[in-house]
C-alpha cells in the first residue's frame, strides 16, 4: 500500500485548504493594522508643532497647531521718532546749503554734499514710512527763527543737538575759516543729537520692532558715528577725539 494515499491532497480538500487561508488572513489583517498605525504616526509627526517657550524656570508647552502669531503692537515712539528725524535732517540740510557760498574750502564741501545727499534720501525714506502706514508725515515743533507755541504758549523745545537759532544766525554771517570751524562744531553737536535720538527710540519699551525702522536706525546711527570722526579729524587734526 503507498502509505502516501492516507494523506489528503491539501490542493483538493477543503477542509485543508480552509486551514492554510485561516493564518494568511490573519497575517494579511495584522499587516494592515501595522501599516495603519505607522501612517498615523507620520502624519503626526509631520504636524507643525507650535511650542511657546515659558518664563524663566517655567516648562514651555505646546499649543494647538490653528496657533497664529501676533505682531507686537505698532509703538507710537517710532512714528514720533519718524518726523522728529525728519525735521532733524531737514536743519541738517540747511546748514549744509550755506557751505557753497561761504567757504571754498574743498574738503568740506566734499562731506556736505555727502551729507546733504543722504540726509535728502533718508527724509524720503522717512516720509514713505509714515505714509505707508497712515501716520502724518509733519511734527509741529520750533525751529530756528520760528516761533511756534506749545499750548502754555512756552517755546516749543529742538530735538537734539538742533542748532539753537543764535547758533544758526552766526553761521550765516560766519565765513571762510570761521564758517569751517562753526559748522563743523555744529554739525559734531548735530550728529550727536542724532545719537541720542536713536538711543532713546530703543530705550523706549516696545519701540524698534519695525523691521525697516531698525535697519533705518541703526544704519543712521552708524553714519552719523563715521561721520563725528571724520569732522573731529577736520576740525583738529591732532588731537580728534577732544572734540566733542
Amino acid at each position: 500500500m503507498n502509505i502516501f494515499s492516507t494523506v489528503p491532497n491539501c490542493r483538493r480538500h477543503p477542509s485543508c485548504r480552509r486551514q492554510r487561508l485561516l493564518p494568511a488572513s490573519a497575517f494579511a489583517v495584522l499587516c494592515g493594522l501595522i501599516l495603519a498605525a505607522n501612517a498615523g504616526a507620520q502624519i503626526d509627526s509631520a504636524s507643525p508643532a507650535v511650542v511657546q517657550p515659558g518664563a524663566p524656570g517655567k516648562p514651555s508647552r505646546k499649543l494647538p497647531a490653528s496657533t497664529t502669531a501676533r505682531l507686537p503692537p505698532r509703538s507710537q515712539a517710532e512714528a514720533d521718532f519718524m518726523r522728529g528725524m525728519i525735521m532733524h535732517h531737514a536743519q541738517a540740510m540747511d546748514m549744509t546749503a550755506l557751505i557753497s557760498s561761504h567757504t571754498a574750502n574743498k574738503d568740506l564741501r566734499f562731506l556736505g554734499a555727502r551729507i546733504s545727499s543722504s540726509q535728502a534720501d533718508e527724509i524720503n525714506f522717512m516720509k514713505r514710512w509714515l505714509a505707508t502706514r497712515g501716520e502724518p508725515g509733519a511734527m509741529k515743533m520750533a525751529m530756528p527763527g520760528m516761533r511756534d507755541m506749545d499750548r502754555s504758549g512756552h517755546p516749543m523745545a529742538l530735538m537734539p543737538g538742533m542748532l539753537t537759532a543764535e547758533q544758526m544766525e552766526a553761521l550765516r554771517k560766519a565765513k571762510d575759516a570761521d564758517f569751517d570751524r562753526l559748522f563743523l562744531i555744529g554739525m559734531i553737536q548735530h550728529h550727536n543729537g542724532a545719537l541720542t535720538m536713536v538711543k532713546e527710540l530703543f530705550d523706549t519699551a516696545g519701540a524698534g520692532q519695525d523691521a525697516e525702522l531698525f535697519d533705518f536706525a541703526n544704519d543712521a546711527d552708524n553714519t552719523q558715528r563715521a561721520e563725528i570722526g571724520i569732522m573731529r579729524k577736520m576740525l583738529d587734526p591732532k588731537n580728534p577725539e577732544e572734540k566733542q
